[in-house]
């Protein structure tokens, strides 16, 4: 005879199944559980989750067979990254995938414990997610995405040679593009440039960044900012409306009007941290993985938005170009 107390577990087993409170623990029970998060949801990060789920199958353990995959953005927020960040640390997954710093930095205040492999994180040791690149020790690793700073720059002195003023238009609290502005600086004075940093706090405000520089800038460069791209339209109108070309560090900005980027493949930088989250579903500590740097550069233009900008593309940057949105 089944003792009462074991009908009164039995019903709680499946009443919280029925309202799916069991289904991650189940699913970790099947398989492992790799959580990704993001910051918001764009083109580029998306390619970057796509990205880390094909790392992942390459490796052997794709979505639905050999793993479990769970994934949410924050659309924004940073309340709502650290939200995300608290759940995913509750359902105990094999590895979480923060995709972008904003995210990073959530999980990395949520555990000490589950192994976490960053991407898209411009500068982990500014954001103060690891100590040395070699060796970071606890459980954080992953993929750097500092762009080629010095290439950018001179692409836009090939196409803009008269060019004197570089305006920037960024999130004043995003440490990767701090970082980014930095290393411009430093290269500008060598190529005759100035930069002019036109700073951003919320989606709503990137337009009027964009309008501040009309007038004062010759070109406008936007840096892997995860705000600013989000709203990249604003920008691409005030470069039409204004004549006032827009160069990018992220490719997938150049289908969507942007003149040219010499930029990191978003996909592959997340290819890369899936290899890493496999590395570590296999049993390496993440402590003791060094951080990669995002591999291969390609130059992406857009010759019909050149145009309507005023800067028609030189012959030997088509020549050059990867692939030529028109």
């Amino acid at each position: 005879m089944i003792p009462l107390r074991s009908f009164g577990l039995a019903a709680v087993l499946l009443a919280s199944l029925a309202q799916g409170s069991l289904i991650p623990m189940a699913a970790a029970a099947d398989k492992p559980v790799v959580a990704i998060t993001a910051i918001v949801e764009h083109p580029s990060l998306n390619a970057i989750r796509e990205g880390v789920k094909a790392g992942l199958k390459d490796k052997g353990y794709a979505e639905g067979e050999a793993i479990t995959v769970l994934y949410e953005s924050a659309q924004g927020n940073p309340a709502t990254a650290a939200q995300i960040a608290q759940k995913f640390v509750g359902e105990a997954p094999a590895v979480i995938v923060p995709i972008t710093t904003p995210s990073s930095q959530a999980v990395a205040a949520a555990t000490k414990d589950i192994p976490v492999v960053f991407a898209a994180v411009t500068d982990p040791l500014g954001a103060q997610l690891i100590k040395t690149l070699d060796k970071p020790g606890g459980n954080i690793t992953g993929v750097s995405d500092f762009p080629p700073a010095a290439g950018q720059l001179d692409l836009i002195k090939e196409v803009l040679p008269k060019a004197k003023v570089v305006g920037v238009v960024y999130n004043s609290g995003e440490v990767n593009s701090l970082s980014v502005i930095e290393a411009l600086r430093k290269l500008a004075g060598e190529r005759g440039f100035e930069i002019l940093p036109s700073p951003a706090t919320k989606s709503s405000d990137v337009g009027a960044a964009a309008q501040s520089l009309v007038g004062k800038a010759d070109a406008i460069y936007i840096p892997n900012d995860n705000l600013v791209v989000s709203a990249l339209e604003s920008v691409l109108q005030v470069g039409f409306d204004s004549r006032l070309p827009v160069f990018a560090s992220d490719p997938d900005s150049v289908g969507r009007g942007a003149v040219a980027a010499l930029g990191l493949d978003q996909f592959e930088i997340g290819r890369q941290a899936g290899h890493v989250a496999a590395r570590i579903l296999k049993g390496e500590k993440p402590g003791d993985i060094p951080v990669e740097n995002s591999k291969g550069v390609s130059l992406v233009v857009n010759s019909k938005a050149a145009e309507k900008m005023g800067a028609p593309l030189p012959q030997a940057v088509l020549a050059r170009a990867k692939d030529v949105a028109k």
